[in-house]
């Protein structure tokens, strides 16, 4: 980590002598001074590293070669993608950002024969396309046509994409969801309770990949305050096949791409909804685009009494808001090369939710959370093929939460948080039917935690107990890596092969190798890819409250056993799947994959607390199956719907946590073996649109999901219905120790009120839970709480774009 030596010295002088108050603002000093160091290397270096994202340079001209202004629309049915833009006074019309995989470009001109033309992009180096386009006289006999681009002849990982259009028509979600919940809709993700996800059966190992920088650390509303979601422009969700450039966390990998204007002149979005238990939400977006420069400002705001999933039907204190803003600029210098800059802001404050026992005594916990991160990027076109790419981040992290004196059975304060300075720098070349990656990437931040409790209920603990604990600690976490990887097409087959080398130094040091391997081969004539890939994956252990999990400086609480710190997980991922078009419009893809995993990454919960603290388990086989079928506009018929079968074993022991109670013990040093947390044996989503008109449309959406497990409560089903009512007994079944399954009917429909050249107004109306089932989502054990799923819930959503 690259330091001012001047602000080093002093800045951490301050951390040892000042006063408590005073730190916040000596952190931000440092903060500075470390943000004017990024800018300094960022800017001096000059070059940059990719995404997975390429870039399509479109140049439309007659036969002579004259220009033809005008619009153009760029699609790819299988990446769910569509933007109709225009091209400049020169004929061409820049595409940025695009997911990998095959485009159709059409265009059409007065007097011209309309032109449609399928192009791929496979990497960062941009394709260029020209269209010319021939007098309608000369091609009266000529009917100009392009393939469709539904199935991707050449992916061979285990990806789905969405676009913009879906996202603009999700539902209307509670504050810190929208993500989460639009990733869901997928096969093998599981959306637990309070927004996290699990992919796959992996607890917090999802990395979130936004324009092209990971973020490893938890994304759900408990952990991290979410961005703004209305300048998302596409999505890919990706469980298997990983090229060997990510790493680090690979239960699941959400690449986020945010819009650039592909307009020139203002533009302004404006968005707000209201709906049941007094939730409101509003974002703000205003852009400007030019020739060279664009520049986009976003803000948001939302608030709502329902912010987690309560452990009790009552849904006591549960109020919650949060806010957000973005600050993006992006400026071409020339063809080859591009310079950008992204400032962000998130926070949230929210309560615990009571149980019963913890309301009536006047509990109250307040959480919080805040991060604010500026990324740079740089981008270098050395030659049609070569370009080199650069990024990096630094960000600050927070989270704290208060209990007050009415707290029980335990007072709990926190207070953690880390800076993370992140760089990564990656050539990619083209030679042939090769296209390769190589690079690399580290992380240098600085960990704190300090957290204290009191036993005010004494009778809830074993007699040795101590009623009193309190910790804090500083430590540095570096991580880096190196990888080099390669697709190669030739004729049907497709092979992506990778080597990625961690390093990871923090509580513990370990490093690994980890050989990737994807295979695709496709059948053109019968719309049909096939497709397998082996992942070798090193996984860290999740940063919040890990400095605890792991620390040898007291003994477990409540359990006789050696203390060792959480360790990295390690794993081999197997899948083979296919991709099958059906005329033209349905798209069939089915999965099979198995993960064996050693030292398997889960969390252990402080109670009603809301803090977790990361443990690892032995080992754990995952066995799953997935499905989906998906149909394309027909008839103004849309829909999907999607399988998932998934079967978890681990095996004891336990390392890290911080577990209180006599049932710790046990799972600290027992070899049992038991079903994994997310061990959902089926889980169904589906969703049936029909258009009405051009103007609107209306959709219906169902899920079903069979239960998951929990570990054996501790009381009798007498002692739960005291603590979280008679309803949540009701809907466990304490014989086969699952939850009861649980199912969803939710129905939403959306209008253009206004449209013309400079307006548009669009309304959303949507019921969830329609038939206002009662489930619950999780119960109580050693690693996880209670949930209740919410009841019926309406909400209405406006959105305003001018132009």
């Amino acid at each position: 980590m690259v330091r001012d030596p001047w602000c080093a010295v002093r800045v951490d002088l301050c951390f040892s002598v000042a006063p408590q108050r005073h730190r916040a603002v000596y952190r931000g000093l440092y903060n500075i001074c470390l943000m004017t160091w990024v800018v300094f290397l960022l800017l001096a270096s000059g070059q940059f590293a990719q995404t997975n994202t390429g870039e399509l340079r479109v140049t439309v001209t007659d036969s002579t070669g004259l220009p033809l202004p005008g619009p153009i629309e760029v699609s790819s049915e299988a990446n769910d993608f569509r933007q109709r833009l225009d091209t400049n006074d020169n004929g061409v019309a820049t595409v940025r950002r695009l997911p990998f995989g095959s485009y159709r470009i059409g265009v059409s001109r007065n007097g011209f024969a309309a032109a449609a033309d399928i192009v791929d992009v496979r990497s960062a180096l941009p394709v260029e396309h020209h269209v010319t386009m021939t007098l309608l006289a000369v091609q009266a006999q000529l009917t100009v046509s392009a393939e469709s681009s539904l199935i991707d002849p050449h992916q061979a990982t285990s990806a789905h994409r969405i676009g913009t259009e879906t996202l603009q028509q999700r539902t209307t979600v509670l504050p810190g969801r929208v993500l989460p919940d639009v990733v869901n809709t997928q096969p093998g993700w599981l959306l637990e309770a309070n927004g996290i996800l699990h992919p796959r059966g992996s607890e917090y190992q999802t990395q979130y990949v936004v324009d092209g920088l990971p973020m490893t650390d938890n994304r759900s509303p408990v952990y991290a305050p979410e961005a703004g979601s209305d300048d998302v422009q596409s999505m890919t969700i990706m469980t298997g096949g990983y090229p060997a450039e990510y790493g680090r966390k690979l239960g699941g990998v959400i690449e986020v791409v945010t819009a650039t204007p592909a307009h020139r002149g203002f533009g302004t979005s404006l968005s707000a909804s209201v709906g049941s238990s007094d939730t409101e939400t509003g974002e703000a977006i205003v852009e400007h685009g030019s020739e060279k420069t664009t520049i986009s400002v976003t803000a948001g705001a939302a608030r709502t009494d329902r912010y987690l999933d309560p452990p009790v039907e009552e849904n006591f204190t549960n109020h919650g808001a949060t806010t957000s803003a973005s600050l993006r600029v992006e400026r071409d210098f020339s063809v080859s090369s591009r310079l950008g800059m992204i400032l962000r802001h998130g926070s949230a404050r929210f309560l615990v939710p009571n149980e019963h026992v913890q309301q009536e005594a006047g509990q109250r916990q307040d959480r919080d959370s805040s991060e604010n991160a500026v990324q740079f990027s740089a981008q270098r076109i050395f030659s049609n093929t070569l370009i080199g790419d650069f990024r990096g981040m630094a960000r600050g992290v927070s989270a704290g939460l208060w209990s007050n004196p009415s707290s029980t059975p335990i007072i709990v304060s926190q207070d953690r948080g880390f800076r993370e300075l992140y760089i990564k720098g990656v050539f990619t070349g083209h030679s042939g039917i090769n296209e390769w990656k190589a690079g690399a990437d580290i992380s240098a931040a600085n960990v704190r935690e300090e957290f204290a409790y009191t036993i005010s209920d004494p009778d809830q603990f074993d007699a040795d107990t101590p009623p009193d604990f309190t910790f804090a600690d500083r430590r540095p976490n570096r991580e880096a890596a190196l990888f080099v990887q390669d697709q190669i097409r030739a004729g049907q087959w497709t092979v992506n092969a990778g080597l990625r080398w961690d390093h990871y130094r923090f509580v513990i040091r370990d490093h690994a190798f980890s050989p990737r391997l994807a295979v695709a081969w496709s059948w053109p004539e019968a719309d049909l890819v096939v497709r397998a890939s082996y992942d070798r994956a090193f996984q860290t252990p999740a940063i919040e409250n890990l400095l605890l999990a792991s620390t040898d400086t007291f003994q477990r609480l409540g359990a006789e056993s050696v203390r060792l710190p959480v360790p990295a997980s390690r794993g081999d991922f197997f899948e083979a799947g296919l991709s099958k078009s059906i005329a033209s419009r349905i798209r069939l893809d089915l999965a099979a994959f198995k993960r064996r995993m050693t030292d398997v990454a889960d969390d252990d919960l402080l109670l009603n607390t809301g803090v977790s603290f990361p443990i690892a388990f032995q080992r754990a086989d995952i066995d799953g199956a997935e499905a989906r079928i998906e149909l394309r506009p027909w008839r103004k018929l849309s829909g999907s719907v999607g399988y998932s079968y998934l079967h978890g074993i681990g095996e004891l022991p336990i390392t890290g946590g911080l577990f209180l109670g006599e049932g710790a013990a046990d799972a600290l040093n027992s070899t049992d073996r038991f079903p994994i947390t997310q061990d959902q044996r089926h889980t169904i989503r589906g969703r049936a649109a029909y258009q009405l008109g051009s103007a609107g449309w209306v959709a219906v959406a169902g899920s079903y999901n069979s239960g998951l497990p929990f570990e054996d409560f501790e009381g009798t089903p007498e002692d739960a219905a005291e603590q979280f009512g008679e309803r949540v007994v009701d809907r466990v079944d304490f014989e086969t120790g699952r939850v009861r399954p649980s199912a969803s009917l939710d129905l939403s429909a959306g209008l253009v009120a206004v449209k013309s050249a400079k307006h548009t107004v669009r309304v959303q109306l949507e019921v969830r839970n329609l038939t206002n089932r009662f489930d619950v989502i999780n119960f109580a054990g050693l690693f996880s709480g209670t949930a209740i799923a919410a009841p019926r819930s309406a909400a209405i959503r406006l959105r305003y774009d001018f132009p």
